[in-house]
């Protein structure tokens, strides 16, 4: 049965890579969940696919996507960069947005050290600390908030429970502004080019603590990444970063059994381990 995420994704890429006179013929799918990759010669389409199962218009996390991406670029850091010709967007087809980037040469099979992975997400955040365009300040905490309004019926009995303990881990939050985040700042989207680590996916970018990104890094990575970062984490916010992390991806498993209905039970079993 053909996914329907992943078509309307692909027939989205297709057509705007033929308003641009890209190469549509020899396109190639190169990631296909929670956004699809459309590879068109020189430049790679990204458009949402699970995604939009969060975000039903997710043209706001592009446009931050693309503007982070861009600013990281004209400062020396080595990320995956937004198209210039054609504009990277985002675009629309099909009712959804697409987003244009240079396609990357790297290697697959590459998997980098925590040494590599820490020491280039720091550069990263190095660059971001003036970062002057505006992003959410509540990040994950209001995306889950919104997300439970969305979707009660979809999460299976635990949506008030989600909503009383996404507002109780917002409290323990600190207060202050915070810096520009990656806001996935996992090991899998960090890729090996003949340059170096590379970074890519912004589009979970928000304005708090560091603590959002090394508990990430920690908690898909391992201990041995979060402590090869060159500055020591708050504790107490790391363990509340690491609970919100943990919460959001209980709901967004629900999320995913929409689309792949045989991971139902994967998300009750995240959810009652979460809540045990």
């Amino acid at each position: 049965m053909t996914d329907p995420y992943r078509a309307a994704a692909v027939s989205a890429a297709l057509s705007v890579g033929r308003r641009f006179s890209l190469p549509t013929g020899a396109a190639e799918v190169l990631h296909e969940r929670s956004n699809v990759l459309v590879r068109m010669g020189p430049v790679v389409a990204r458009v949402p696919a699970t995604t939009r199962l969060l975000r039903p218009d997710a043209t706001a996390w592009l446009e931050r996507d693309v503007a982070l991406s861009a600013y990281l670029t004209e400062r020396g850091v080595r990320v995956v960069s937004p198209a210039s010709d054609p504009p990277a967007g985002p675009h629309f087809a099909e009712g959804l947005p697409v987003t244009l980037w240079h396609w990357t040469p790297h290697d697959p099979d590459h998997r980098h050290t925590p040494d590599e992975t820490a020491g280039s997400l720091a550069r990263v955040h190095a660059a971001l600390r003036d970062y002057p365009g505006e992003l959410p300040s509540r990040g994950p905490v209001d995306e889950l908030l919104t997300a439970v309004a969305r979707n009660s019926e979809v999460l299976d009995g635990f949506a008030d429970r989600i909503r009383a303990e996404t507002e109780r881990l917002a409290a323990l939050l600190p207060s202050g502004p915070g810096q520009a985040l990656h806001g996935d700042a996992h090991p899998g989207n960090l890729i090996q080019t003949a340059g170096g680590p590379c970074w890519l996916d912004f589009e979970d970018t928000w304005r708090g603590p560091l603590e959002w990104d090394l508990a990430i890094l920690a908690r898909q990575g391992g201990p041995e990444f979060l402590a090869a970062y060159p500055r020591e984490a708050d504790e107490a916010v790391l363990a509340t970063c690491t609970q919100l992390r943990s919460l959001f991806v209980v709901a967004w498993r629900f999320l995913i059994a929409q689309r792949f209905p045989h991971r139902l039970d994967e998300a009750r079993a995240a959810a009652a381990e979460y809540f045990s």
